[in-house]
């Protein structure tokens, strides 16, 4: 599943980039929690937690089975 996130946290990552941010994948683990770090412009944004949840975490759960919560560390 680790591969899977990857590949989709790279499509996202231009759009994100393109507003100054960016982010990491920290772990994937066994029960579905992905944990990423966000950084630049959205590490600390008041609107990371709407990027967080419907846009990362959102696109996660359509495209890769398994996915059941993002959060930010």
């Amino acid at each position: 599943m680790e591969n899977e996130v990857k590949k989709i946290l790279n499509k996202i990552r231009p759009s994100l980039q393109a507003d100054g941010g960016d982010c990491e994948l920290v772990s994937v683990s066994e029960d579905g929690v992905v944990k990423v770090k966000l950084l630049g412009a959205c590490h600390g944004c008041p609107m990371s937690t709407l990027t967080l949840k419907n846009g990362i975490e959102k696109t996660l759960k359509q495209h890769v089975p398994g996915v059941k919560e993002v959060v930010s560390v």
